[in-house]
């Protein structure tokens, strides 16, 4: 999946619900074997699934892999969103 804002670019590549192979990744805020919370270019990614491990994290280039069995990611605050929001007003003025 790719998710493209202005020149803001993060990928999500999950192959069998194993492997997660993320870019985009700004900041570890937190994480454990059930859950691992990342502050991305494109807002709060929350991962959630058991065995999480971060292999690989690059933080120059914003590149992490991450296996374990994985239930679940979702984004919080998108900045997506706003942009929308910004264009909606545009058009109402």
């Amino acid at each position: 999946m790719e998710v493209k804002v202005e020149d803001k670019k993060s990928n999500l590549v999950l192959e069998n619900r194993k492997k997660l192979s993320i870019t985009g990744v700004s900041e570890v805020v937190s994480f454990n074997d059930e859950i691992i919370i990342l502050n991305t270019n494109l807002g709060i990614l929350t991962i959630k699934g058991s065995g999480l491990k971060m292999n690989k994290l690059d933080v120059q280039n914003g590149d992490m892999k991450i296996t374990g069995l994985i239930n679940s990611f979702v984004y919080t605050g998108n900045e997506s969103k706003k942009n929308n929001e910004s264009i909606i007003a545009r058009l109402f003025r």
